[in-house]
């Protein structure tokens, strides 16, 4: 393991994380080529149902005698695809009002971060219940909720690095000189928290992808025909007393992408963590 040399951005890159960059590179590729991989559309109804795997049906044939093996892919396309726009937009949201409220401070601190207590006093999951049930599953109100719901909690690491660095001399200089709140953000606060932000990127898009494969799995997510994972899991789960293995695929990649995105996370963080040591 020690001869292990591979490096990314000038870092070595160790061998968990090599693994976990690995596997998601896969699962992007078959996300992004979907529909030129699948053998079969997601929805077509091509035998009988729960048909064993053969060499035209690699998986076998689901509840309702669709291809297993193309709904994986065509699942990974939309776990995937929502989760990461999820998350682009609660980092947008999060970032920009965190920053804001460190920088402008007094009245504008005070008022985003109550409401932002508001929002996290409030379990996530029964939040989402409540306004998924009253504003309907559909695809715009579910990444619009779960990227606000999430967003609070970017504001809080955004808040307390912005507001370290906001105390920094250069920043400081900056302010006095008279540059605007956008020009700090940008050229002064953002470069500096990049490292941070990437890492927690990673795990806010974990966080993500679970919680739209519970709520697809609770018949709150993503809806039929559309294949996800957890919609998947919800309905192969009955024939695990059957010792057929069909709920066990879209499962066990819920699982894979999730140990890969944390080994790449540990290894960012591990890194961010050696250069402040260097630095002190």
């Amino acid at each position: 393991m020690n001869s292990f040399q591979i490096r990314l951005g000038g870092h070595r890159l160790s061998w968990p994380a090599a693994i976990g960059l690995l596997i998601i590179l896969v699962f992007i590729i078959a996300a992004i080529f979907a529909p030129l991989l699948a053998p079969f559309p997601e929805a077509e109804v091509v035998g009988d149902a729960w048909a064993e795997a053969d060499g035209t049906h690699w998986l076998g044939l689901d509840n309702l005698g669709r291809d297993i093996f193309s709904r994986l892919l065509f699942g990974a396309r939309m776990s995937i695809g929502l989760s990461l726009l999820i998350t682009c937009i609660s980092f947008t949201v999060g970032i920009i009002t965190g920053f804001t409220a460190a920088i402008a401070k007094g009245w504008v601190d005070a008022l985003l971060s109550r409401v932002v207590d508001l929002i996290l006093a409030m379990p996530t999951l029964i939040f989402a219940f409540v306004v998924l049930s009253v504003l309907g599953t559909d695809l715009p109100v579910l990444v619009v909720t779960l990227a606000l719901l999430d967003s609070v909690k970017v504001f809080r690491l955004a808040r307390a690095l912005a507001m370290n660095i906001s105390a920094l001399e250069y920043v400081e200089v900056a302010r006095v000189r008279g540059e605007g709140l956008w020009w700090v953000i940008t050229r002064e606060i953002l470069p500096n928290a990049t490292a941070p932000l990437i890492a927690e990127f990673g795990l806010r898009f974990t966080f993500a992808f679970l919680f739209v494969a519970a709520l697809s799995f609770l018949g709150l997510g993503v809806q039929p025909p559309s294949a996800d994972w957890g919609s998947m899991v919800r309905d192969y789960r009955d024939v695990i007393a059957l010792d057929l293995a069909a709920p066990l695929y879209p499962a066990g990649a819920i699982a894979l992408l999730t140990i890969a995105i944390n080994f790449v996370v540990d290894w960012m963080l591990s890194i961010h963590s050696r250069g402040h040591g260097e630095g002190a």
